[in-house]
């Protein structure tokens, strides 16, 4: 259930970043940045989605690590979009919030996962 939790949050973060990036302005930068922020902000859930179906502990570490790579990067194109005024800020902390908390919570999952794998390393050494 967690799991899907985090996946339905995944969704509703990618159709926060299309109105998001509709707003833009629709100038040369906007153009730019909208389009960074839309292929950041909307693969991280797609590649959470993917890491559902690794073969392995190992395959699952690189996947989930491609969706931590894509929510930081969303974390600073929303940091450049408030910094050069293109939408008030005020508009844009709880997203920014909430690619921090997912950021927060794979970071967790990859450090857990990595433990369990030395873990079973060590029990197959022993």
């Amino acid at each position: 259930m967690k799991g899907d939790d985090i996946n339905r949050r995944f969704i509703e973060l990618a159709v926060r970043v299309i109105k998001l990036v509709r707003a833009l302005p629709k100038d040369f930068i906007g153009k730019h940045i909208g389009n960074q922020l839309l292929k950041a902000g909307t693969s991280g859930g797609a590649n959470y989605e993917e890491a559902g179906g690794s073969e392995s502990k190992v395959d699952f570490i690189h996947k989930r690590k491609i969706v931590l790579k894509e929510l930081r990067e969303s974390i600073f194109w929303i940091k450049v979009i408030m910094e050069a005024e293109l939408i008030p800020s005020h508009k844009l902390e709880n997203i920014l919030q909430e690619f921090e908390e997912l950021a927060n919570i794979i970071a967790k999952s990859i450090i857990t996962t990595q433990k369990k794998l030395i873990n079973d390393g060590k029990k197959v050494k022993s």
